[in-house]
């Protein structure tokens, strides 16, 4: 079984903090290690070094060698234009394919923060095991949701199909896309519906089989790759071919619309650190309490997130703030209005303002 890390992602909802230069995977948000660096050696728990993949933009390919030393350099994939998971996936599957045969590949975002990995560790051996008896199957791994978020996809339980070394494995029965308040209550309520975590295991064979069924085009360009894969060729052949790829998400495109997609619920301690405000909430266990890096005095406020550097950040009487200091840009945010923060990244994008992004 081999894994790949997704760490090409912009993480602008955690701006000024992640910038295109060193985006969110690549911060120390919670410890002296980076958020790749912590997902590195989660999976490390499992999985021989020669095993764990990394696939993220070229850009990013000499700060993934800097991070994790230990990782063979041709175990990072570098991809050569922003495509999207799809092409993401494609690319890995075109490489391993090439390499490994058939063996099961599971992929993880480099952004989620699991306090108890080893649910998830022991997941992967009944997804593995599974795929073995069902080869053409797509696993994926739903949260228990604790809140009714309307940030996320939820997946819909259907039948129960085994159950195996303390996972249940269901039919996947609809995928819903951010529902509102309401409607995100009634799924928590239910106890049917879970958070979608993006973390997917799966056949190579299988893998490259849904390209040619949902995205013909990716999949003709994932087979060109895949023959110069190893070769003086392969260079000339992916810059080529990748930028040409269609530019759509993996769960969009394929997952939500194969019929073989199988459900694995996990009790994970989980986040996607996908905003300012969910950090906080990670971060912290009640509400009120502030979470705070950096120099801070504070009278009579709460539920802040204070996230600063050598300037002393005084608050004085306010509630509900996300107030982030760098060398050069300040953010101040109601946490409610979190979802707003990559608008900002647009607007400076569209200023032209390049030295703050």
């Amino acid at each position: 079984m081999k894994c790949v890390i997704m760490a090409g992602g912009k993480g602008t909802r955690l701006w000024p903090i992640s910038r295109k230069e060193k985006p969110k995977q690549f911060q120390c948000l919670f410890s002296d290690k980076t958020m790749l660096q912590e997902t590195f050696l989660r999976l490390r728990k499992k999985f021989d070094v020669k095993d764990i993949y990394v696939s993220t933009n070229e850009e990013y390919v000499s700060e993934v060698e800097k991070e994790i030393l230990e990782l063979p350099k041709e175990n990072i994939i570098g991809e050569p234009a922003g495509r999207g998971s799809a092409a993401s996936i494609a690319l890995t599957a075109a490489i391993l394919a090439a390499r490994d045969g058939n063996e099961s590949v599971a992929f993880f975002p480099a952004d989620h923060l699991i306090k108890n990995p080893e649910v998830l560790i022991n997941a992967l051996g009944v997804a593995d095991g599974f795929l073995e008896k069902n080869p053409a199957g797509i696993v994926t791994f739903g949260i228990k949701p604790s809140s009714p978020e309307t940030g996320f996809g939820y997946i819909e339980k259907g039948k129960l199909l085994e159950k195996e070394n303390g996972c249940e494995v269901f039919q996947a029965q609809r995928f819903v896309e951010k529902p509102d308040m309401m409607t995100a209550q009634k799924y928590l309520e239910s106890g049917n519906f879970f958070w979608s975590s993006g973390m997917y295991v799966m056949k190579m064979a299988a893998v490259i089989e849904k390209f040619k069924k949902y995205i013909p085009d990716t999949h003709n360009r994932l087979l060109r790759i895949k023959k110069a894969v190893d070769t003086e060729k392969y260079g000339e052949v992916l810059a080529r071919e990748y930028p040409e790829m269609d530019k759509i998400d993996f769960a969009f495109s394929v997952v939500e619309n194969d019929d073989q997609v199988v459900l694995m619920p996990l009790m994970l301690e989980w986040s996607d650190v996908g905003s300012w405000a969910s950090l906080k909430d990670t971060l912290t266990e009640n509400e009120k309490d502030h979470f705070v890096k950096g120099e801070h005095i504070d009278f009579e406020s709460e539920n802040l997130l204070v996230y600063g550097g050598k300037k002393l950040i005084t608050t004085i009487g306010v509630k509900n703030l996300i107030i982030v200091d760098t060398d050069d840009a300040i953010l101040i945010c109601d946490r409610n209005k979190a979802r707003l923060v990559s608008d900002v990244v647009k607007k400076l994008e569209e200023s032209g303002k390049v030295s703050l992004l």
